[in-house]
């Protein structure tokens, strides 16, 4: 997890700073393309954004480098016996802890834009730990997948940009006019995560006292602990096969 994070950085000036500043900036530019030139005037919006787009990429620098964890560690492989699994999972920790960095920008953001606080906050680690739990699982079974089909790695990119814009991290599912577009947005596991973490720091309130909210939470959490556990079959099922194809 060190090395990582130590790799990350290396040969830049900011450091960890770029933690704090990329969802920072990137919050900026969507806020003023969607909220100032199309005229979204709600005083939350950019705090709105921001926990999509925090959430979205944690998930998305996670599963992109885990993906590549076995094949970038092939020379260790080779040599030392060490439990494989650690590879992916070092590589989802180290950028997990990252994301937790970047929470701070966040309760910045949230106290400029003078957005209401409760007890309740302490609830975000509900779909944090959804969160982590569901990049696991992804994480492991891309890993897997791309020992053997390394194309996975340029079709990947299109997956998560498709995620991300079913992830309703910049507009309002409820503003869609298509029953049937909605639909198939809240089946996706990482918007129901996204949706609890809003309901939690923009409303000041608990998950637990709006059913769609409940529904959202077990919804994602069913999806992520199954998905954990296909995963780990797999992982186990091909790890010794990896060091020939690696």
């Amino acid at each position: 997890v060190y090395k990582g994070i130590k790799l990350k950085y290396r040969r830049s000036y900011l450091g960890l700073v770029w933690t704090l500043l990329e969802p920072l900036l990137t919050t900026m530019v969507l806020a003023f393309v969607f909220g100032e030139l199309l005229g979204n005037s709600h005083p939350y919006y950019p705090v709105y954004i921001l926990c999509g787009r925090l959430i979205y990429s944690c998930f998305s620098s996670t599963s992109k480098v885990a993906m590549r964890s076995i094949r970038a560690n092939q020379a260790m492989i080779k040599k030392v016996y060490v439990p494989k699994y650690l590879y992916p999972l070092s590589t989802i920790i180290y950028n997990f802890i990252l994301f937790l960095l970047s929470l701070i920008i966040l309760a910045i953001l949230a106290i400029f834009y003078r957005v209401p606080m409760s007890w309740h906050i302490i609830e975000v680690f509900i779909p944090l730990g959804i969160l982590f739990i569901f990049c696991v699982a992804v994480g492991l079974i891309l890993s897997t997948v791309c020992v053997f089909f390394r194309d996975l790695e340029y079709l990947w990119e299109v997956i998560v940009m498709l995620i991300m814009y079913c992830s309703a991290i910049f507009y309002y599912v409820d503003n869609i006019g298509s029953s049937v577009v909605r639909t198939v947005i809240r089946m996706n596991p990482l918007y129901c995560i996204i949706e609890n973490f809003r309901h939690i720091v923009l409303l000041g309130e608990s998950i637990f006292t709006s059913s769609m909210e409940i529904n959202m939470l077990i919804y994602s959490s069913v999806f992520s602990v199954v998905a954990l556990i296909i995963s780990v079959i797999v992982f186990k099922k091909n790890q010794d096969r990896f060091i020939l194809y690696i």
